[in-house]
C-alpha cells in the first residue's frame, strides 16, 4: 500500500499535484476525476491518509465524506435527478487509489448494476 509521502491523493492535498477542485472542509477535499465516468464525477477524500475502507478507524469520517457529496449534488445542481456514491475498497473491488475515496457520480442516468 501506498504512504503520505508517494500517495496521489495526499500529494493532491498537500497542492503538490494540480487537481480541480470543488469543495474543501477541514477534514476532506472534493475534485473532479481526471477519467470521469458520467458528466458529474467528483472523488471526495479524507485529507488524511487512509489506505481504504478496511483501514478506517474513525467512522464519522464516512459521514463527513457522504454528507460533503450530498451537499456538492446539490450545489453542482444534480441532486434532485439522482446521483450515485461508491467506495471501491482494494484490487477486487475496483480501487485504484490507495486512499480512501468516494466517487460521487451523476448528471446521467446510472444502470443497475454497475459491471
Amino acid at each position: 500500500m501506498s504512504d503520505e509521502a508517494t500517495c496521489l491523493f495526499c500529494r493532491i492535498v498537500r497542492r503538490e499535484i494540480p487537481a480541480k477542485i470543488v469543495s474543501e472542509t477541514p477534514d476532506t477535499l472534493a475534485f473532479r476525476d481526471i477519467n470521469p465516468q458520467a458528466p458529474q464525477h467528483i472523488l471526495v477524500i479524507p485529507r488524511r491518509h487512509v489506505s481504504s475502507l478496511n483501514e478506517l478507524d474513525d467512522h464519522a469520517l464516512i459521514g463527513k465524506l457522504t454528507a460533503v457529496a450530498a451537499d456538492i449534488a446539490r450545489k453542482e445542481g444534480f441532486a434532485d435527478r439522482g446521483y450515485r456514491v461508491v467506495i471501491n475498497t482494494l484490487a477486487d473491488g475496483g480501487q485504484t487509489v490507495d486512499h480512501l475515496h468516494l466517487h460521487l457520480l451523476g448528471g446521467r442516468h446510472l444502470k443497475w448494476p454497475p459491471g
